[in-house]
């Protein structure tokens, strides 16, 4: 099939994480995505350490360059008239921006969502940021793990009874890179449909308190959200990670009643199949922490792969807990054709599959390489073009 956002051009500001991965999935699903850099260090994310080689032999942050395959990346100064004329010039032909500045400096800059509306009527305006364009936080500065502390998440994430830092960065990819997804790709229909563009505030924090269903729950029902103690957070048997022998682990998934038993059933705790929350054992008590005890020593008894090699016919909800390493060599992920090398790099996608949908080809672009490519496209002739690329020299980017 043919890509569903080929036609499209998408201008991205941002820079680190969040906006990158949006516009990743936006260049996998066919967008122009060109991202627009700044004429000095660019996208700083490219040195973040630990380093890796790409396919040419350059060091290389492989995060980075997994995350922006697909793109055109153009230099751009816009604290200088230059710049933003040709900032200008691009919008004109785009259909949506991405910017993750604080609140208020495109709007100096005289780039905001109403002089580009104005400019580009079509245009999709899209700021993603961590605590949105309105209320008290929003000039602050901050990261992930900001985000998932002020809406309550870190909280119900613990280790050792301590709020323990998650290596997924949940706001930045959940609150933030699949909320403005979702928000970006209903404005671009709408601006489809209606011929008018619209601006899109889509804030981390805000996603993930939407998303912070269930501990939101606990509390309508009267009860104190805790780690550990509810539902969907270990407070049951059945629902839990187990220790296995040579200290691996096993995740139970056994939510249902049905899967419960069947697990009780396989491993050999036959007399457990109605110690369940749907039959009255209560998440958190003293009677669910027995029986999770009991659950516990059974499951030390095996390794990891002699209870994977036993569930491996069981409709139980079980997994071994892998490794990330473990995870993208996954006979299942492989199957699913997820991972691909791009530039000498793991690749992971598409997000989802579309037909026969593959993610984009190209690898990331370094900084600024395609500067003389777009300033061509934008009708620039040798002598403007030449000039534009003197300013960027001057600042150390010669693409």
């Amino acid at each position: 099939m043919s890509q569903p956002l080929a036609g499209l051009r998408i201008l991205d500001l941002t820079r680190l994480l969040p906006g990158p991965a949006l516009s990743m999935h936006l260049a996998d699903l066919g967008a122009d995505v060109i991202k627009v850099e700044d004429t000095g260090e660019g996208d700083y994310m490219r040195r973040f350490p630990p380093l890796a080689r790409n396919a040419e032999g350059t060091e290389v942050n492989a995060a980075f360059e997994n995350i922006n395959r697909g793109k055109r990346s153009i230099c751009l100064d816009l604290k200088q008239p230059q710049g933003r004329d040709l900032l200008l010039r691009l919008v004109d032909t785009a259909d949506a921006l991405i910017e993750g500045f604080r609140p208020g400096v495109m709007d100096r800059l005289g780039l905001g969502w109403e002089a580009l509306s104005r400019r580009n009527a079509r245009l999709v305006f899209c700021s993603l940021t961590g605590y949105g364009q309105t209320g008290p936080l929003a000039p602050k500065a901050g990261h992930d793990l900001n985000y998932c502390a002020m809406t309550g998440v870190l909280d119900q994430i613990r280790a050792d009874g301590v709020p323990a830092v998650p290596n997924l960065q949940i706001g930045d990819l959940l609150g933030g890179t699949l909320t403005a997804l979702a928000a970006l790709l209903a404005a671009l229909l709408g601006a489809q449909r209606s011929g008018r563009g619209s601006r899109v505030d889509a804030a981390m924090t805000d996603g993930l308190l939407v998303h912070h269903i269930f501990p939101h729950g606990d509390l309508d029902a009267g009860q104190v959200p805790t780690a550990g103690r509810t539902l969907l957070t270990g407070g049951t048997p059945c629902s839990r990670i187990y220790r296995t022998a040579a200290d691996r682990h096993l995740a139970v998934g056994a939510l249902e009643l049905k899967f419960w038993q069947a697990f009780c059933d396989a491993a050999g705790l036959a007399d457990l199949r109605d110690k369940h929350w749907a039959l009255g054992l209560a998440p958190g008590s003293a009677a669910s922490d027995e029986v999770t005890q009991r659950v516990a020593a059974r499951i030390r008894q095996k390794s990891r792969t002699d209870w994977e090699s036993l569930f491996a016919d069981v409709d139980a909800c079980v997994t071994p807990v892998l490794t990330p390493a473990e995870a993208l060599a996954h006979p299942h992920h492989r199957a699913r054709e997820l991972v691909h090398r791009r530039g000498g790099v793991t690749a992971v996608g598409p997000l989802a599959a579309i037909d026969r949908l593959a993610i984009a080809e190209a690898p990331s672009p370094r900084a600024g390489e395609h500067t003389r490519e777009l300033l061509s496209e934008l009708g620039l002739d040798e002598s403007a073009i030449a000039a534009a690329l003197a300013v960027r020299a001057a600042a150390g980017v010669d693409r």
